[in-house]
């Protein structure tokens, strides 16, 4: 059970025998009254997302999920594909869930797939991921004083703006949550 105060952003909680992911959330003391926390909710079955206020002596039920690592196959444009590495057992997810994560995905990489009731909700990416430019421009002579940015395309089609001396070929390290280039690989 989760109090108010540890519906951090990310959290999954159950209500109402479904999954529910915190997307936002908002605290507020209230003086002598305890404090309200506002959050936006996330239903991990069918995507939709509802504000929702929790008082302060509210308790919340965890929701059950089992994390597994899945490797990502592919996408046909309707449903991304995964496979579990040890049983073989393959699950998909619709695409139009998975927008974010897609940018970052390459066939063969490994991510924890979220599952509630043995039905796959959710994907989650590692923090950090190494991808490779296939698109630099060169930087211009004389154009280099100060901390110049660049923008390069990587092999899975992300844009993003990286360092000067980044070159095509070259490995980077993408923030999967930001979207930010890291650094480049050694």
């Amino acid at each position: 059970m989760f109090g108010v105060t540890d519906l951090k952003k990310g959290t999954l909680i159950k209500l109402d025998g479904q999954p529910w992911k915190v997307i936002e959330y908002n605290q507020k003391q209230m003086g002598r009254g305890g404090s309200i926390v506002n959050t936006k909710l996330k239903n991990m079955l069918d995507g939709k997302v509802i504000p929702k206020t929790f008082k302060g002596a509210d308790k919340i039920e965890a929701a059950d999920i089992e994390n597994k690592t899945v490797q990502y196959l592919y996408n046909d444009g309707i449903n991304a594909f995964l496979m579990d590495n040890t049983t073989f057992e393959q699950f998909e997810l619709p695409v139009e869930d998975l927008t974010h994560e897609l940018q970052f995905l390459l066939e063969g990489v490994e991510v924890s797939l979220q599952l509630f009731d043995g039905k796959p909700v959710n994907l989650e990416l590692p923090k950090n991921l190494f991808l490779k430019v296939i698109e630099a421009p060169e930087v211009v002579k004389g154009d280099t004083s100060g901390a110049l940015l660049k923008d390069i395309v990587l092999e899975t089609g992300l844009k993003l703006k990286a360092p000067a001396f980044i070159k095509p070929g070259d490995e980077v390290s993408v923030d999967t949550t930001t979207g930010e280039y890291r650094e480049r690989k050694k």
